[in-house]
């Protein structure tokens, strides 16, 4: 059901790093493949430092439906990753949760989605506790639809 091209609309966490470099976010599309049925293969494709880069990550399922765990490199890195809610034909909202850090993730079918899913989405997000100087909008324009052999990166993002 989340197969497909998704557009990263928004983001809610506590990260610093997002919150010292919010004014560089960049446009983000990710491409969802189903593998065997049951693991994703998610694509992200973003600019850095004005390249075009693909993140390639394996989200494995987990113990219940709508839930996923992102292993990432070392020790106490994995991250648990549940779809609270989606219609699949025109939004996703994820939740990321790493330790005690949780994050909630807007995904569109199209760069735009409804002022209602926005709202939904908001609400979401004050419902675990993260405010909206915490939440960020992502550009609209200047997508990245490939990257080269060069500028591949397994792993997290």
């Amino acid at each position: 059901q989340l197969a497909g091209k998704w557009f990263l609309v928004g983001m809610a966490s506590h990260c610093s790093y997002l919150a010292e470099h919010s004014h560089q976010l960049e446009a983000t599309a990710v491409t969802v493949t189903v593998l065997d049925g049951q693991s994703l293969a998610i694509s992200t494709f973003r600019k850095l430092d004005g390249m075009c880069w693909e993140i390639r990550q394996r989200y494995l399922p987990a113990q219940a439906h709508g839930r996923f765990l992102l292993k990432g490199r070392g020790y106490g890195s994995k991250v648990d990753v549940v779809v609270g809610e989606t219609d699949h034909s025109s939004y996703a909202i994820l939740y990321y949760q790493k330790g005690r850090s949780i994050s909630v993730k807007l995904y569109g079918r199209t760069i735009r989605v409804s002022d209602a899913v926005v709202d939904k989405f908001e609400q979401r997000v004050s419902a675990v506790g993260l405010s909206e100087d915490m939440t960020y909008y992502f550009p609209t324009y200047g997508f990245c639809d490939s990257a080269d052999e060069f500028h591949i990166l397994d792993g997290e993002l």
